[in-house]
């Protein structure tokens, strides 16, 4: 896909990931919404994955270590044909595999997360494999801000820098939110760029809604040979609804009939905007 069907395609999955919150009156649809770009760019421009053969020894591995932001990856992967997308009606019902949180009996989800602070050690033990069997698989891990207020995290990132392990990447939706209020003031992490980098790894630092950008990152990996790359994606929590954007209500709220009717509607005056933006250059 080129940027411009990258771009609408996250407006379609963030209009998607709402109505499944909307209807099944559960869901985080904060951190969903931020992290949309960034699950966007790996699953339709750079990840090596087939969804009519998701054990590919071959394919690049993800791990959303932010597991309870779910709901925009059961989007992607159903609209990327892992599983059907009427399923999407079953989120968190009763007998469901489309949990709240990742769930590795579903095509397409390498291991059950939710628990934070566990899934960039598995990613590091995934790379770490991949390095030693001569494989040439990629493993991306999706992390929250808040996570890395866990001890965990840096232990992998030690052992990730110290193996040398180029072929992965760790991705922060750094949208400075959490469930109980900004990260600093629950557990201050700036300068966080200048952390990671202290633990050897190589820190790109970007606008994680800004899908050109995240694109031309991905494609660079690894810019620096035998060191894992940080991608700090400053992201917008509740991006793209003007009214949840940056407000913590809207870690786990979910829609009203009403607010639900608003939000589609900024979402398709979007996605129409991107059309007659698109119509206009191609003539010229």
């Amino acid at each position: 896909m080129e940027i411009k069907a990258l771009q609408e395609k996250a407006i379609h999955i963030r209009m998607d990931l709402l109505r499944m919150i909307h209807g099944s009156k559960t869901g985080h649809t904060g951190g969903s919404l931020s992290n949309t770009d960034i699950l966007t760019a790996l699953y339709y421009k750079i990840m090596n994955i087939d969804p009519l053969n998701p054990k590919d020894p071959n394919r690049d591995r993800f791990i959303a270590s932010k597991g309870h932001s779910v709901e925009s990856l059961w989007c992607i992967l159903a609209d990327r044909g892992f599983f059907p997308k009427e399923e999407l009606n079953t989120f968190s019902q009763f007998g469901t595999k489309l949990i709240g949180h990742p769930n590795n009996k579903v095509p397409g989800i390498e291991m059950n997360t939710g628990a934070l602070g566990h899934g960039l050690a598995i990613s590091v033990g995934m790379a770490l494999a991949a390095k030693r069997d001569g494989k040439s698989y990629r493993v991306f891990c999706l992390m929250g801000d808040g996570e890395q207020a866990e001890g965990s995290v840096w232990e992998a990132a030690m052992a990730g820098a110290h193996y040398k392990l180029d072929n992965l990447v760790g991705i922060i939706d750094r949208n400075r939110l959490q469930i109980s209020g900004s990260t600093e003031d629950v557990m201050g992490l700036d300068p966080l760029d200048e952390k990671w980098a202290s633990f050897g790894w190589n820190v790109i630092d970007l606008d994680g809604n800004d899908l050109e950008a995240l694109v031309k990152a991905f494609e660079s990996i690894p810019t620096v040979p035998n060191k894992p790359t940080l991608i700090m994606a400053n992201t917008v929590k509740g991006k793209g609804i003007s009214f949840a954007e940056n407000v913590p209500h809207w870690h786990h709220h979910v829609p009203s009939d009403e607010e639900l009717t608003k939000a589609l509607a900024e979402l398709s005056a979007r996605l129409n905007n991107l059309t007659e933006k698109g119509q206009v250059q191609s003539h010229g």
